[in-house]
């Protein structure tokens, strides 16, 4: 690795040390460019909130769909039996006269 970075130092006419500055000055990142790296990380943050927000609503809207849908099946439930059971006994009215 040393010998990599010394032909990288000759081939820029200095030595390992000024080498190593000129690649630690080309990767060298501004202020200005991590503020904008947390601008958009905060923008997609916001972004995913908003779309976890809309995910809960939906998730309780459906819970409370889902409870009404419970209710009225109970109803409709008892509304059935409540008209078999009327139905059973106009037959047991029916079999007794003719029996």
């Amino acid at each position: 690795m040393a010998a990599f970075i010394s032909r990288g130092a000759e081939s820029l006419g200095g030595t390992v040390e000024n080498a190593t500055f000129e690649i630690l000055t080309g990767i060298q990142v501004s202020p200005a460019q991590v503020l904008a790296c947390f601008d958009k990380l905060e923008t997609r943050m916001g972004n995913f909130e908003m779309r976890m927000d809309g995910l809960e609503t939906g998730m309780r809207e459906d819970r409370r769909n889902a409870a009404g849908m419970l209710v009225m099946m109970f109803a409709t439930a008892g509304d059935f039996d409540a008209r078999v059971s009327e139905v059973e006994e106009r037959v047991a009215a029916l079999e007794g006269r003719t029996g």
